[in-house]
């Protein structure tokens, strides 16, 4: 069995921002030479997210609006969490879409259902963050 292990930086503009990461990790796995295997795709901050979804604008846009009704970033003052940091809504919208994804790796392709793509969800951006992409397989 073979390993394969990458991280994947980003440094976002703006303070939660939607990135179709699919290509990255495709290009991870052809860097990998594994034909059969799994791929684990994790987010390394505990602010941000990977999940599986759509890459349409307007379900990226519901993303937004539904996470921000569900853990609200401001008023700041309405969190515990906030005294040193102001991202205790980052935490919260991290626990709602999940840490990682793990996708099956089939003669050298992510086995996707359709439409299927990754994103990395940063939810306390404009700083530098890494996603962990490991792959296993022959």
């Amino acid at each position: 069995m073979k390993s394969y292990r990458k991280e994947l930086w980003f440094e976002t503009k703006s303070r939660r921002e939607y990135i179709n990461i699919t290509p990255d990790v495709e290009e991870c796995i052809n860097e990998s030479g594994i034909k059969e295997g799994m791929v684990l795709v994790n987010a390394m901050h505990i602010t941000a997210s990977v999940f599986i979804n759509d890459d349409e604008s307007g379900l990226l846009h519901d993303f937004e609006v539904w996470l921000e009704k569900l853990a609200p970033e401001k008023p700041h003052s309405q969190y515990k969490h906030n005294g040193f940091e102001d991202n205790a809504d980052g935490h919260l919208k991290r626990s709602i879409m999940g840490r990682e994804v793990v996708v099956a790796v089939t003669e050298g392709q992510l086995d996707f259902g359709p439409w299927e793509q990754i994103f990395y969800g940063e939810f306390d951006g404009k700083r530098r963050k890494r996603v962990l992409v490991k792959i296993i397989g022959e």
